[in-house]
């Protein structure tokens, strides 16, 4: 049995023609199924718990990187196969897992190929793309071992299926992009130094594999990971134990 969770913004008429004619391809299929709709205050893992009690076999999540964001920082653990359509602008994770948007996300569906996917644990939930910390005054611990300090701020980025894109700070540079290794986390670290009145000069990352990294702050810092937005003061980050099973599709980045 299809459970399919719909985010709150599909409501709006621009989206209708779309959800429509997946709809129509989803019965074609033979693979439609209930509808539940959700919002940006709701915690899918419960839900999904209750809908896996009922039978559920798939639960799809129907949106943007937000939507796929936000139910799995919570849910990803749910031993259950998820799948993604993606709908309207704002859907970088779809090209990575291979998965056009429109009604040939639902042929990628139907053909129900599937991988494991690493899941990234911070704190108390999960991400699956990338976690970012703007330049903050921070200092970063590797696996107990060495501690990290920038002389002004630190730029974090812990990449798991998103790669990491940068510019050196020079007009004329392009942006460059540095793709993450399979089964494991890894995090670009890049300073910024003070540069009188012209703000400050991000230098070239350095990366370090990890297995469990802190980060803490002399003030609460932010972080960004899969669209979830958060202040922490201390933020610790590992590889979590589970993977997600997700259907994919055949040109994924990975």
């Amino acid at each position: 049995m299809y459970v399919y969770l719909y985010d709150n913004f599909l409501r709006h008429k621009r989206f209708a023609a779309d959800i429509k004619t997946m709809e129509i391809r989803l019965t074609d299929y033979g693979i439609a199924g209930k509808i539940l709709r959700i919002n940006n205050y709701t915690d899918a893992k419960p839900i999904i718990e209750d809908e896996v009690k009922r039978g559920a076999k798939t639960v799809v999540i129907v949106g943007n990187d937000d939507s796929f964001g936000q139910i799995l920082s919570r849910a990803a653990t749910v031993p259950i196969t998820f799948g993604f359509l993606p709908v309207g602008p704002n859907n970088s994770i779809a090209e990575i897992l291979g998965i056009t948007p429109g009604t040939l996300a639902v042929d990628v569906l139907s053909r129900r190929r599937r991988q494991l996917l690493d899941i990234g644990w911070a704190n108390n939930w999960c991400f699956i793309g990338q976690l970012r910390i703007p330049p903050a005054k921070v200092e970063v611990t590797y696996d107990e071992r060495f501690t990290v300090r920038a002389k002004d701020l630190l730029e974090v980025v812990v990449c798991n299926l998103k790669p990491y894109v940068f510019k050196s700070g020079q007009p004329s540079d392009p942006e460059k992009i540095v793709h993450p290794q399979d089964g494991k986390l890894e995090a670009f670290l890049r300073p910024l130094t003070k540069r009188r009145w012209w703000g400050y000069m991000g230098e070239e990352p350095s990366v370090f594999p990890f297995e469990e990294m802190v980060i803490r702050g002399e003030k609460p810092f932010m972080v960004e990971a899969d669209g979830k937005v958060s202040k922490e003061i201390k933020l610790t980050i590992r590889l979590a134990h589970h993977k997600i099973d997700l259907i994919v599709g055949r040109e994924r980045q990975f």
